[in-house]
């Protein structure tokens, strides 16, 4: 198809897939053999993208399109023509389903109505009662099980079972309504499904419920989870360990191990999140406003947050979690020091600052630039005082971590280098990881300092084992389409990776 797909459907049988969506001239509907992708029909009748297709689940197979030219199309095969339209609706008709037995089909539209037909011969046979409308566009529909109701979704924020009787007219079960809803667009329900016992829904924001639909009183399960680009994340570790990832639209999910989403957090302003850090109660994140957001985060929950202008667009960031209140922001050409939430100095260095890290107790601090120099300081109160510089990368710096018992740290640039480097001797541990074929924008170490992972925009995460040469890695391919953001350990043996795929994703290393 020439443009983006929007629906597709198997057959009974497993054999053919039927796809629509936008395209060109013909191009509107595919149906084809799964096996060969050879076509099993001509799709003519439609003038605009076809929002949906359904395939009749018992022979003789017919299949079904509708879209935003307002038409219910019916083609009789295989292999497939067309046979007939349908023009019940006066606006978008934006889905059409079967029912399981194939006897009927149902199509809803922004015109807020659901008609019902004949499968066999696409005669209407009747409509979803008026009396008990959706106040908004109907964008999904799908049948239950035994075929005798339906369950809608409309931009009215609310989900609707209806009963079908014989003659094929619709009444009204029940309303079901999500608990949480803001009232706002993110709440409109976009998506459906019924599959045995469940009741699916899915809103614009991204929150999936699941009700029982043997108990439709019972509040409804749910989760969400991000929808932009996961920029960055943590793994914070206590009683029990969890991730917080933030994303370019300012949301803060937690994560628990193991079981998946544990709820967004709720904050005073949801200002982008270009960095981002956290450290058991405190998160800290910057945007795009020359703003350094302190969150304080207590069982679960952002209890408070500062907002404290450092005067220059933050590049990196770095929490010194045993000196109080002490954090490193680095800008184009320096770095502020924030003590609580206060700034305390400004130190211009002279040079292009990309990235930065400080010990967690406080005492020093490193500072990758743009030449591709990183530059060791000994922090003396509120300033900076330089010991030494490495040369070694050939990019600007894009990351810089300490490895967890302090004996050394890591780098890597935009010309796709990693480095270890022993902190003692300030000399090279691990070179020669030149195994990425993209810039670098993530690092993280193991909790006992044996292994370092690098994600990168070539949509890797290679694992290195700081004691063996680079060149016996464990590289993931493809963890994430678009780009790898964010890096954690979990414990010794598990990494999690975030992208701009919106997703997070464990990993279980087993090493070579």
């Amino acid at each position: 198809m020439a443009g983006r797909i929007d629906d597709l459907q198997w057959s009974a049988d497993g054999m053919r897939i039927v796809a629509s969506g936008d395209g060109k001239g013909k191009s509107l509907v595919r149906a084809f053999m799964w096996d060969s992708g050879s076509n099993v029909g001509e799709f003519d009748g439609h003038s605009r993208r076809v929002l949906s297709c359904a395939f009749k689940p018992t022979r003789p197979f017919r299949i079904v399109t509708c879209g935003e030219d307002f038409l219910v199309n019916f083609y009789e095969g295989p292999p497939f023509k067309f046979k007939l339209s349908s023009r019940e609706h006066s606006n978008f008709v934006n889905c059409v389903r079967y029912s399981p037995d194939g006897s009927k089909f149902i199509t809803v539209s922004s015109d807020k109505k659901g008609v019902i037909y004949d499968g066999k011969t696409c005669e209407k046979l009747g409509e979803l009662s008026s009396e008990d409308v959706h106040k908004g566009s109907i964008y999904a529909v799908s049948w239950s099980p035994d075929g005798k109701e339906v369950l809608t979704v409309s931009a009215d924020k609310s989900a609707k079972v209806w009963e079908i009787s014989d003659s094929g007219n619709g009444t009204l079960k029940t309303t079901l309504t999500c608990p949480g809803s803001s009232g706002g667009v993110d709440d409109m329900l976009v998506g459906c499904l019924w599959q045995n016992d469940h009741i699916v829904t899915v809103s614009l924001g991204g929150t999936i419920s699941i009700f029982s639909a043997s108990d439709l009183d019972k509040s409804p399960f749910q989760f969400s989870g991000h929808m932009k680009n996961i920029s960055s994340l943590s793994v914070l570790r206590g009683s029990s360990d969890y991730i917080l990832s933030g994303s370019y639209d300012g949301l803060i999910c937690k994560w628990m191990m193991g079981r998946g989403f544990c709820g967004k957090l709720q904050r005073k302003q949801n200002s982008q999140i270009k960095c981002f850090a956290a450290h058991e109660e405190e998160i800290i994140t910057s945007g795009f406003d020359n703003t350094i957001s302190r969150i304080s985060y207590q069982d679960g929950q952002c209890t408070n947050e500062e907002s404290i202008g450092v005067g220059n667009q933050p590049n990196d960031l770095s929490l010194a979690p045993l000196s109080p209140g002490l954090l490193l922001v680095a800008f184009e050409s320096g770095v502020v020091f924030l003590r609580g939430e206060k700034v305390v100095s400004t130190i211009n260095l002279g040079f292009t600052v990309t990235a930065l890290a400080v010990t967690p107790d406080g005492t020093e601090a490193i500072v990758g630039g743009q030449d591709g120099k990183l530059r060791l300081y000994a922090v003396n109160g509120d300033s900076l005082t330089e010991e030494a510089v490495l040369e070694k990368h050939r990019g600007a710096i894009s990351v810089i971590r300490y490895s967890p018992d302090l004996s050394m740290f890591a780098s890597a640039d935009l010309n796709r280098e990693a480095v270890v480097w022993d902190r003692a001797s300030r000399e090279m541990k691990l070179k020669n990881m030149l195994y990425h074929s993209a810039r670098i924008n993530c690092l993280a170490w193991s909790p006992n300092s044996s292994m370092v992972a690098t994600g990168s925009l070539d949509t890797c995460v290679i694992v290195y084992e700081v004691d063996k040469p680079a060149s016996t890695r464990m590289t993931i391919k493809g963890a994430h389409l678009g780009g790898v953001y964010g890096l954690g350990f979990a414990d010794d043996t598990h990494v999690v990776s975030s992208g701009e795929d919106a997703c997070i994703r464990v990993w279980s290393l087993t090493p070579q």
